[in-house]
């Protein structure tokens, strides 16, 4: 069998699959990994949506309501973006489109990623600035961005020089 034969049957790593099987797979993984980013931005966000009714809620300055309004902001950017996966979903439901709804969902799911360690990073910022001041958050804040930002990518593009696939 050619590569090129191989690979119109989804075999070039290993899986005896057809195309149709694949984007199906594809779009499974692409599913569960939007599950896990929506569960945790949904805890973060309702934590945030009752700060607003804490006694020391009022005692925020200027600048952390503004934060805080900004984090509000984000983190209904998330859910209404990792929701869009689904209305894109249904909205091309049965029309033969698989392989357009994995592309769009990777980059849908990306966009969510980029947009939820942008949030988990501000709600440190902003809770670290509201207890220690304003260098406390700022430092907390970029610990967790940049700590985010290493895991999120370094990590993954790591493994892709690897490639040491054991798959046969």
């Amino acid at each position: 069998m050619s590569t090129t034969d191989s690979e119109a049957r989804g075999t070039e790593r290993g899986r005896n699959e057809t195309p149709a099987e694949r984007w199906d797979r594809n779009w499974n993984d692409i599913q569960q990994e939007l599950r896990i980013v929506q569960t945790g931005t949904q805890i973060l966000a309702g934590f945030l949506l009752t700060l607003p009714f804490q006694q020391r809620f009022t005692a925020l300055t200027v600048q952390q309501e503004t934060i805080y309004l900004v984090l509000v902001v984000l983190a209904v950017l998330v859910t209404v973006v990792a929701l869009s996966a689904v209305a894109t979903h249904r909205l091309v439901f049965r029309q033969r489109q698989k392989h357009d709804l994995v592309r769009v969902g990777n980059v849908i799911l990306l966009t969510a990623l980029v947009a939820s360690g942008l949030l988990f990073a501000g709600t440190v910022l902003f809770v670290f600035d509201v207890v220690l001041g304003d260098r406390g958050g700022v430092i907390g804040g970029i610990v967790v961005f940049v700590g985010t930002a290493a895991l999120w990518t370094a990590v993954p593009l790591a493994l892709r020089q690897s490639r040491h696939d054991t798959t046969t």
